[in-house]
């Protein structure tokens, strides 16, 4: 999934080339850097975090505004899009857990019970290797 959202850029007052970022669709979304190639990853890295900390949470992400509507909150900002593709940067940070009911037969679970087998580090394991299977191909 690949999200677009306008940001404010502000030239910091303390250090020349260095620039200010605010994302103004993810409250609290502020992030800086030394040159404005680095102020564009820190402000898109930021803003996946706070993305992906909302869906992890099962919460809805806001829509993007309309970068016509956004204005800089003094003369010398600008406002750019920044492009943030949740899927890799999930692939990268994500990992908080998610609880997941499951149904399985009645032998399954006592032999699992029996055998102090772990339910949820079998099916993380099965589902990783899955996964790398799949990502080989």
């Amino acid at each position: 999934m690949k999200i677009v959202y306008p940001a404010c850029f502000y030239p910091c007052e303390e250090k020349t080339d260095a620039y200010t970022v605010v994302v103004p669709d993810l409250p609290g979304c502020v992030s800086e850097g030394d040159t404005l190639l680095d102020a564009i990853t820190m402000a898109t890295e930021a803003a996946s975090g706070w993305v992906l900390d909302e869906l992890e949470d099962g919460k809805e992400i806001p829509l993007a505004s309309n970068i016509k509507e956004i204005k800089p909150e003094s003369p010398d900002g600008f406002v750019s899009l920044i492009t943030l593709d949740i899927e890799a940067y999930a692939e990268k940070y994500g990992s908080k857990a998610v609880r997941k009911n499951l149904t399985i037969p009645a032998w399954l679970n006592t032999f699992a019970e029996t055998n102090h087998i772990n339910f949820s580090k079998v099916l993380q394991n099965a589902l990783v290797e899955m996964y790398n299977q799949k990502a080989a191909q």
